[in-house]
């Protein structure tokens, strides 16, 4: 069994999908939208996109031909939970 933080932290392992992530934080964008905003193919893009997507990172919504991305931020509560349970191996370390 795979646990879903698994693929939240493989997710956002890439720079390129966290900066997707960004600039799905501002604002919902299509895909080549967000294509425009990288030096990397289309098709790059769209790898990246659909990771984010079967993590659940992002919702894919049609509007008329075009296919809006947005950012879907409950996976990662998931991973500040985890975090939060952590925490005090940084804030104190004895």
């Amino acid at each position: 069994m795979t646990c879903p933080l698994e693929g939240i932290f493989g997710a956002i392992a890439d720079p390129h999908r966290r900066a997707i992530l960004d600039l799905l934080v501002r604002e919902d964008c299509t895909a080549g939208e967000i294509a425009r905003q990288f030096p990397i193919s289309h098709p790059a893009v769209a790898k990246h996109l659909r990771v984010l997507e079967w993590s659940d990172l992002i919702r894919i919504t049609p509007r008329g031909r075009e296919r809006v991305h947005r950012l879907n931020p409950e996976p990662l509560l998931a991973v500040r939970d985890w975090l939060a349970a952590h925490e005090r191996f940084w804030t104190d370390p004895e």
